[in-house]
């Protein structure tokens, strides 16, 4: 085992949220409460929005928050992230080593010696950046990435908190959809558009409602070039089967040129496309080109924030990353992200392990070509075996005047 660092910890929440985020932040408040006792860690800090709050000194101390046990229940049990989140992206080394400068006197002045970041694809991207600038400058420090992403992208992890209650809800919801639809006679269309931008998982769990007697008839993602002809065509071949079709669609697909369906002039900080529309555009393309009753639904952020219809099975995985990521660290673990591996068991098993950041960081893990048919329009057995152990259990939140009671940090 590595040197033990004694003093303080902080960690901090970047990126969308989701519906386990807190669940992830509850593992390493329990962790680093249960480093206290052996005298370890003696505060954990939570940063207010991410890096962006730590270059202020927003922090708050969590020991202090989180003393009773009862609150840290009500937190895995909440939406978003409690601690605020960003998307600030920090320079590349050598660029400007000022805001570097800034968070290892921060550092220094509250005697931080670890650091967690929770987050996606582009917060992993900045705890390799951090710890490469720590280590260069000879501070000792443990520096650890917690995954968290409903997109379901990160790479080596087997899967990411916050997914499969994101999964659960699109589920779910896709299957309610498909029940509402199927009262009417009169022939209509309704493309339901999912979060995912350049990987289909969110929209491939679409395929789950056909538990619930209610499956998509098609699911069109980004990994496959979308072809508005092959589409009109699948449209026609359903609506002789049966009068009401339901197509999910990632908010990605893009055409063979590889220009998005619903892509904008705009970009975010980190350079990706703004999407939104594609559901719209397929809606419009439908009406003209096929002339029936046709609506585009887009479940927007209810994916990611849906805590009410949380999978068990990802609350307690996203718990168990946090604790084991600050036991890592402890044991002198720096610079890895956490990961969620399966066991070689009939029955579904996970354990959490890690691996360098630097291997993931940056990279996009897309739907495998094994999961997604011969024609591009759907996924395969295959997709939803490994699929379906993610949603599975249910985690309902204690409720207080009729609604699901919440944590808001102080």
């Amino acid at each position: 085992m590595e040197k033990i660092l004694y003093g303080n910890a902080v960690v901090g929440q970047s990126g969308g949220p989701t519906a386990a985020i807190n669940a992830t932040l509850a593992g390493v408040i329990i962790g680093a409460k249960e480093a206290k006792k052996k005298g370890i860690i003696n505060n954990l800090f939570g940063m207010r929005n991410g890096v962006e709050g730590l270059l202020d000194e927003r922090l708050v101390n969590l020991s202090e928050e989180f003393e009773d046990d009862a609150d840290i229940d009500t937190l895995i049990h909440t939406p978003a992230a409690a601690l605020g989140s960003c998307r600030k992206k920090l320079p590349k080394a050598g660029e400007n080593d000022a805001i570097y400068e800034r968070l290892l006197e921060i550092f220094k002045k509250n005697d931080i010696r670890y650091f967690f970041y929770i987050g996606g694809n582009d917060s992993m991207d900045t705890v390799a950046k951090l710890g490469a600038y720590m280590e260069k400058n000879s501070y000792e420090m443990r520096i650890i990435g917690v995954p968290k992403t409903i997109d379901n992208d990160l790479d080596v992890t087997d899967h990411t908190p916050g997914y499969g209650s994101a999964a659960k809800y699109i589920a779910t919801t896709v299957a309610e959809i498909v029940r509402d639809c199927a009262v009417y006679t009169v022939p209509a269309v309704t493309v339901v558009e999912i979060m995912g931008r350049d990987a289909g998982w969110l929209t491939a769990a679409s395929s789950l409602a056909k538990f619930a007697g209610g499956a998509p008839d098609y699911i069109y993602l980004p990994e496959q070039s979308f072809d508005m002809n092959s589409f009109f065509a699948d449209v026609r071949a359903a609506l002789d089967r049966h009068p009401n079709v339901v197509i999910a669609i990632s908010e990605g697909i893009r055409f063979a040129d590889g220009t998005y369906v619903g892509a904008s002039a705009t970009k975010d900080v980190f350079g990706h496309n703004q999407l939104s529309g594609a559901g719209k555009i397929l809606e419009n393309a439908l009406k003209q080109e096929i002339g029936c009753k046709v609506r585009s639904v887009e479940l927007n952020i209810s994916q990611r924030c849906a805590s009410h219809i949380a999978s068990k099975t990802d609350l307690d995985e996203s718990v168990e990353v946090g604790k084991t990521a600050v036991e890592k660290a402890i044991d002198g673990i720096s610079g890895h992200m956490m990961t969620i591996l399966r066991k070689d068991s009939e029955e579904y098993q996970s354990f959490v392990s890690s691996s360098p950041v630097a291997e993931i960081a940056n990279k996009v893990k897309s739907v495998f070509d094994n999961f997604i048919n011969a024609d591009g329009n759907y996924v395969t057995d295959e997709c939803i075996s490994y699929l379906r152990p993610l949603i599975m259990g249910e985690a309902y939140p204690s409720y207080e005047n009729g609604v699901p009671k919440q944590y808001i940090i102080k």
